[in-house]
Parts: structure tokens; C-alpha cells; sequence
């Protein structure tokens, strides 16, 4: 592991420690700890976590996250009324070093979900399209999330892609430098497309950066009914609880943050 990756990593570790699992283990190691001076308090500390760990495991557990957050966007309906003169993509995550096709990095599953929606929004509305998303490794600044991206728009969706933002390190970032591209363009009404647990924080960004957004959400998790296999744990719904919890803090930050600067903070 190369050293840009390591510190990648431990940037990443306080997140980590902050979201479950790995917070919930903490707490059971805490409950543990603590039932060497109270018994009665090491153990409610030791199996709160496991419960919560068990909800949280369950689809429909993190609905109780998801749906909430899910309801602050909507679907896009009249997509030919939207006034809007580019459609906006944004990165997720990326698979790298992918051998079926010869060792290039390409989107993951959550990033091409968006993808599709995009491209399908680019046929009906004959809209151009900027790519955004960086974290380009050190030792492969040239090929980006966005580079990524933009491929599999072109190749596999048979949709153009005008411009590419490939420089971007968080959601913010997404949306600050891609204003300055479509600056010199006179674009000032985006289509937005992400998924719609991000779109809240993301379109705060984007029009934070000063762009109109009409939302574009795909990949919406709390509108499927809920069956028997919903109330029992999976990798899925730790996923889903582990994401939404990511982005209601990441809300909670970004409200902080600006009202800090609002204020003079």
C-alpha cells in the first residue's frame, strides 16, 4: 500500500470511528470495560449496542433513517419544463483496477445508478453534461472518479460528455468547482443528479456556490414495501443505516458550519 493510500485511510478513521459498526463495537468494548466497576451499567451500555447494532443491520431499521431523509428531495417530474441548461452528475465510489476492462478504474454500482439516470435524462432533454468527482490517487492524478465517469457515459451509455471536473475531494468541493466551469458557459441552472440520500447536502452546496438546482434524485431505498426479510440483518441494511446516518450528520455539519460563518465564526 503506497503511503498516499495509508494516509487516505487514517483520514478516514475518524469517520469511521463516528459511524456503526464501528462505533457500536466501541460501545460494546466500553460496556464491557465498565462492568468491572458497575456491573448493571456495563451491561446496559454492552447490549444497547448489540440491539442497535441488530436494527441497524435490518432494511427496516435503517428506514428509520432513509425515509426521513429521503422525503426532504422528490422524483423530477416534467424533466422538459425544468428550464435547466446542464445536467450535473456527481462521483460516488469507484472499483479500481478493474480486470474486465484491461485494468481501468470504473464507477461502482451506487455511481452508475446515476449514471444511468443521467444518461436517460440527457436523451430526453438533448442537455450537456459535467462530470464531477476527483479523489485521483497521487501516483494517478490523470485519471479521476469524473475520468471514470465520463467513460462509461460515453462507451457503454452512448452519451457525450462537455465537461469534466476531476479535481473535487468532497461534495462541496463537487459543487464549488463546477460552478467555476460552467461559470465561462453562462450556465446557471443544473440538473442535479445524485442519489437521494445525498441531494439534500448536495444541492445545499450547489446553490451554495451560487448555481440554480433543479434535483434530479435516483436510487431512491425507502419507497419498496417492506417484507419478512426486511426485520432480519443484512449487509444491505447496514449499508443503507451506515449511509443515512453519514448524511444527517453531514447535513447537521454543513448547517453548523455555515451558520458559523453567517455569524462570523
Amino acid at each position: 500500500m503506497s503511503m498516499t493510500a495509508v494516509l487516505a485511510s487514517l483520514a478516514d478513521l475518524p469517520r469511521e470511528l463516528i459511524l456503526p459498526p464501528s462505533s457500536l463495537f466501541l460501545l460494546m468494548l466500553l460496556g464491557l470495560l465498565l462492568r468491572r466497576r458497575s456491573p448493571a451499567a456495563g451491561r446496559v451500555v454492552f447490549y444497547g449496542a448489540v440491539a442497535a447494532l441488530f436494527v441497524l443491520s435490518t432494511t427496516a431499521g435503517a428506514r428509520l433513517f432513509v425515509a426521513p431523509l429521503e422525503r426532504l428531495t422528490a422524483p423530477l417530474q416534467a424533466v422538459h419544463k425544468t428550464g435547466a441548461q446542464a445536467i450535473v452528475v456527481l462521483a460516488a465510489g469507484r472499483l479500481r483496477d478493474a480486470a474486465e476492462y484491461g485494468g481501468r478504474d470504473i464507477p461502482d454500482y451506487i455511481a452508475l445508478g446515476r449514471l444511468r439516470y443521467a444518461a436517460r435524462l440527457q436523451r430526453e432533454t438533448r442537455l450537456p453534461v459535467l462530470v464531477s468527482g476527483g479523489n485521483g490517487a497521487a501516483e494517478d492524478n490523470a485519471w479521476s472518479k469524473a475520468d471514470a465517469m465520463a467513460t462509461a457515459l460515453r462507451e457503454d451509455f452512448g452519451v457525450p460528455v462537455k465537461w469534466i471536473e476531476g479535481k473535487s475531494k468532497n461534495t462541496a468541493e463537487n459543487a464549488s468547482l463546477s460552478a467555476e466551469v460552467l461559470r465561462p458557459e453562462a450556465v446557471t441552472r443544473v440538473l442535479l443528479v445524485t442519489d437521494a440520500m445525498h441531494m439534500p447536502r448536495a444541492r445545499n452546496a450547489f446553490q451554495r456556490a451560487g448555481l440554480v438546482v433543479v434535483a434530479a434524485p435516483t436510487l431512491f431505498f425507502s419507497h419498496p414495501p417492506l417484507g419478512l426479510s426486511a426485520f432480519l440483518p443484512s449487509a444491505e441494511g447496514l449499508r443503507q443505516s451506515w449511509y443515512a446516518i453519514y448524511e444527517l450528520i453531514g447535513i447537521a455539519w454543513y448547517r453548523w458550519r455555515y451558520q458559523a460563518v453567517g455569524d462570523g465564526g
